[in-house]
């Protein structure tokens, strides 16, 4: 392959999300050499209900590093280091001495605790959660996920307190699967997004895992996000052991390869979900409008935090577009039906098909559909569906800036979706703020090199890593206020019907 030299050094990357596994190969230009991916399983078994085989997501990883090395010709011992991005929230246990789940992964998205949510808030723990773990009470984390896990296989609990189980979310398994099972961690990143971690004192909250009844020997120890993790077991690369240095949740990972190191930056990626992400700096920012607080990064000792807005149909809403009402054959025809709609914008589609993110945080909600008539048609409904994942991203943006007291100049944009050119000039008229597309629009990937080669010594520090971001195309707005504003008062009108649409008796 072109630019590959046989007597340098690389980064892999493990990029472990929601519909795809990846593997990429990056050089100390921060480059990307080679790239593999296969896609991931969705198990529905219920409405609203999503779940992974976690042994198939190992398999899948396994298939992308192999085939990204032997296509590339990059030997195993050229690897310098390894670092694994995941999709977050995700809960796998398994059993500690055979090394198999116990049952499927339950999935960020998957609504199957919706009760047991409702239960911890009904019973009046929603501040103490917040004020601890910066969340919001929801069956969006990992907690009520193991606990489901627990009640629902016959002497799983039992078992778990006889210390028998181990959870973790996705880059933990991952993790434990490279090394064997010697290596049984986590970061701090990822344990952020539990709603069993301190995030004040960064500890496993003793509270908590007693309110969720969830044994303390079931979960990882909690690293920075940038050291060493662990080192492969030979026979996974052709005899080379390599070490695992870098590891981070995927948003977070996001905000690394977006170079967003400074307090006020702000990213949104788009992929499945849409995720917004702001580094307010080194004290945690509680949000007062369902704004989730989070850990950033640990880097050399120092704790950075984040805000966070999760739109959970993005990118989705577009598959949903291709597979199941079937009106596009490929996600990229949507940017053509949109630019051939004629329509002046009155239809709202509100794809909340697994509730609502934030601000909103309405687990009930079901997608809906306004505006509709006889001259609606195919290509209006397109562009519909497009805006909808603007206008959520707008919600948070918002919300964000008043949360935070700062104004958000620029967001950098990265994810699939960025590729649509009307979805982009959209949101950056909806928003009214310039929008700045990633170079490398696969920024997971490459921020989980930058913290892999951090911490093997590939990279010397951050601003030697600042040298090789290259920034995209700029969108500026060009809408104007009136139209703006009239059509975000729409979107607000759509939200408010279908919240209290799913309320009626």
């Amino acid at each position: 392959m072109e630019g590959i030299k046989m007597d340098e050094e690389y980064i892999l990357a493990i990029d472990e999300g929601t519909t795809t596994a990846r593997a990429m190969i990056f050089d100390h230009n921060g480059r990307k050499v080679a790239a593999a991916r296969h896609p991931i399983r969705q198990i529905l078994p219920n409405p609203g209900w999503v779940e992974h085989d976690a042994s198939e997501i190992w398999n899948a990883v396994q298939t992308t590093i192999a085939t990204a090395l032997i296509e590339s010709g990059i030997k195993p011992k050229q690897i310098k280091s390894i670092g694994i991005a995941s999709q977050r929230e995700t809960t796998v246990v398994w059993d500690k001495n055979t090394g198999l789940p116990i049952h499927n992964a339950v999935v960020w998205q998957s609504r199957q605790t919706v009760s047991l949510a409702n239960k911890i808030i009904d019973e009046g723990y929603k501040d103490e959660i917040h004020q601890k773990t910066g969340l919001i009470v929801s069956p969006y984390f990992s907690a009520t996920k193991v606990r489901w896990i627990l009640d629902h296989v016959e002497g799983a609990q039992e078992r778990a307190e006889k210390g028998e189980l181990l959870f973790g979310t996705i880059n933990t398994w991952l993790l434990w699967q490279l090394t064997d099972g010697e290596s049984f961690l986590t970061d701090y990143a990822n344990a952020s997004r539990t709603m069993l971690y301190n995030i004040n004192d960064l500890t496993w909250d003793d509270d908590l895992l007693k309110l969720f009844n969830i044994p303390k020997s079931m979960l990882p120890e909690v690293r920075s996000n940038s050291e060493l993790f662990g080192t492969t077991k030979s026979y996974h690369f052709y005899g080379s052991e390599i070490p695992i240095t870098g590891m981070t949740g995927s948003q977070q990972a996001s905000l690394i390869g977006q170079m967003a190191f400074d307090k006020g930056m702000v990213k949104n990626t788009y992929g499945t979900g849409a995720f917004v992400v702001m580094n307010t700096g080194e004290v945690p920012a509680l949000s007062d409008n369902n704004l989730l607080t989070t850990i950033a990064y640990g880097i050399n000792g120092k704790i950075n935090y984040a805000l966070e807005g999760s739109v959970f149909v993005a990118g989705a809403a577009l598959q949903w577009l291709r597979d199941d009402l079937r009106i596009i054959k490929r996600t990229p025809d949507t940017q053509q039906a949109a630019m051939r709609s004629t329509s002046r914008d009155e239809v709202y589609v509100v794809p909340a098909f697994s509730g609502l993110g934030a601000p909103y945080w309405d687990d009930k909600a079901h997608g809906t559909v306004f505006g509709l008539t006889r001259g609606t048609n195919k290509d209006d409904f397109i562009k519909a569906t497009l805006q909808a994942i603007a206008y959520q991203t707008k919600d948070i943006i918002d919300t964000m800036s008043s949360d935070s007291k700062t104004p958000i100049d620029i967001l950098k944009v990265d994810g699939a979706a960025t590729a649509n050119e009307y979805l982009m000039q959209f949101q950056a008229d909806i928003l009214d703020i310039p929008l700045q597309r990633a170079e490398e629009l696969e920024t997971t990937s490459l921020g989980a090199a930058f913290l892999s080669g951090l911490g093997s010594g590939y990279w010397k520090d951050i601003d030697d890593i600042k040298k090789n971001y290259q920034s995209g195309d700029v969108y500026e707005p060009k809408m104007e206020n009136e139209v703006r504003d009239n059509l975000y008062a729409g979107w607000k009108e759509a939200v408010n019907a279908t919240m209290a649409f799913k309320h009626r008796k």
